[in-house]
């Protein structure tokens, strides 16, 4: 298990940090992430006169999983012991739902933050 959790962290930290992404399109159009990520999948008129637009983005990949193996073969009265270990890949698949809020600005939105996904999306 801590092999697991040690290597969904490093992929994690492979592939960087998507809140610097979304952090790149502060004081941008709306425009921008739109160009990059297509039309968001839902959008929501907030209380201060903002907008959040949300999009949605499966993260997708392979875990490796490493197994020791221990083999006893048996012939004519005698046996022989091989030890080794395998690997195996986990495919995974999570979706994440990122937000960025924004203000009008003439017929524009500008971006003015966004929230973190959750730790996997990272």
């Amino acid at each position: 298990m801590k092999k697991l959790i040690l290597a969904l962290f490093a992929a994690a930290a492979i592939s960087g940090c998507a809140s610097q992404v979304m952090q790149s399109y502060v004081g941008k159009s709306i425009t921008e992430p739109i160009l990059d990520y297509g039309p968001p999948i839902n959008t929501v008129d907030l209380p201060d006169g903002q907008r959040a637009f949300q999009w949605s983005i499966t993260k997708s990949g392979v875990i490796p999983i490493t197994s020791n193996n221990t083999a006893t073969v048996y012939s004519g009265g005698t046996s022989a012991t091989a030890i080794g270990t395998s690997t195996t890949y986990a495919p995974y698949s999570t979706p994440c739902v990122y937000t960025l809020t924004a203000k009008k600005n003439g017929k524009d939105w500008i971006v003015t933050g966004y929230r973190q996904p959750s730790v996997w999306c990272e």
